[in-house]
């Protein structure tokens, strides 16, 4: 965590450590809800094992935002900055292993030190390009781009999360989706 934290901005090793201090394990099994929907988010997570999805649900159907895996945050991070019930849930896929931190705590924290507070305004920023990048995928490229793009950026997920699952992320069809798998040179 320290060296991933490091390399997105620089915060003097003092003051890192005092903050990982206060991070706590966490261990669950696959298939756990870890926030509700129309619950609050009071953690945020650091993936060190397992994977993770967030999503909403529409007319039943899992509508898959992201997935978390190590190095990476998780969380449902709208409902943990606000402090209001988040629309989506986040589950497990796989067992879990994550560090996590209160709200509460990493407010003070970050409130006391201005170093913590320009790393997590630099992690939002990332978090932000990122979301951006992904609307951009969703609107601009069709099925097939988003497929091969995904591929080439984390070609390792397609062993260890459910086809139904990127597919659903990818906004393709489960039946297109295995086509795409089965047609395309990965």
């Amino acid at each position: 965590m320290k060296k991933f934290l490091s390399d997105i901005y620089k915060v003097n090793d003092k003051i890192l450590d005092q903050y990982i201090s206060h991070w706590t394990e966490y261990s669950i099994p696959k298939k756990t809800i870890i926030t509700e929907s129309g619950k609050t988010e009071r953690y945020i997570y650091f993936v060190e094992e397992g994977i993770q999805k967030s999503y909403y649900l529409n007319e039943g159907k899992e509508h898959i935002m992201f997935f978390a895996y190590n190095p990476s945050f998780s969380g449902v991070i709208e409902s943990f900055l606000t402090q209001t019930p988040s629309r989506y849930f986040l589950e497990t896929i796989t067992d879990s292993k994550l560090l996590r931190l209160s709200y509460k705590k990493h407010s003070e924290l970050i409130q006391e030190n201005r170093e913590l507070e320009t790393l997590f305004r630099k992690i939002t920023e990332q978090f932000l390009l990122g979301i951006i990048e992904r609307h951009h995928h969703l609107m601009a490229f069709n099925t097939e781009t988003r497929f091969k793009k995904f591929t080439k950026r984390s070609p390792h997920l397609l062993n260890m999360i459910p086809q139904k699952d990127i597919a659903s992320y990818l906004r393709i069809d489960p039946t297109n989706f295995s086509k795409l798998i089965n047609t395309i040179k990965l």
